[in-house]
C-alpha cells in the first residue's frame, strides 16, 4: 500500500518510544488517521535500531474507537490512578548493582578523592 505525505502530523515522545499521529488521504481523497509506534532498541554494540508498529483508523471507525479508548484510558485511571506504577518509576528503585562498590574498577566510593575545581 503506497501512502500519500500526511495532511495533519502530531508527535508524542515517551522515554524510547515516540508515538506519530497522521491524517492521510485515500485514492478518494477522503482522511484517515495513522498511529505508528516507533520504539529505539540499543544492540550490544552501541549501534540502535528502531521497531514501528502502525495502526489505520478510517472515519466509519472513529465514534466508535474514540469511546472505547475513552472507556479504557478512564477504567485505568479509575482502577489504578494516574501515577505511573512499575519498578522503574518507584521513588526507592535501585538497579541491582546499586551499591557503594564502583562495578567496573572494583573501588569503593570513598576510595576517590573529591576536587574542587578551584584547587586546579
Amino acid at each position: 500500500m503506497m501512502e500519500k505525505e500526511e495532511i495533519f502530523s502530531k508527535v508524542l515522545r515517551a522515554g524510547r518510544r515516540t508515538y506519530f499521529f497522521d491524517v492521510r488521504a485515500t485514492k478518494a481523497d477522503d482522511y484517515y488517521l495513522t498511529i505508528t509506534e516507533s520504539k529505539k532498541f540499543t544492540n550490544d554494540d552501541g549501534s540502535f535500531h528502531y521497531k514501528k508498529h502502525k495502526i489505520y483508523i478510517y472515519k466509519e471507525d472513529f465514534n466508535e474507537f474514540k469511546d472505547i479508548l475513552g472507556e479504557m484510558t478512564s477504567y485505568i485511571i479509575d482502577e489504578k490512578g494516574d501515577e505511573v506504577i512499575s519498578e522503574r518509576h518507584q521513588k526507592d528503585f535501585k538497579k541491582e548493582n546499586d551499591g557503594d562498590d564502583i562495578a567496573d574498577t572494583g573501588k569503593s566510593v570513598e576510595s576517590f578523592t573529591d576536587i574542587d575545581f578551584d584547587d586546579i
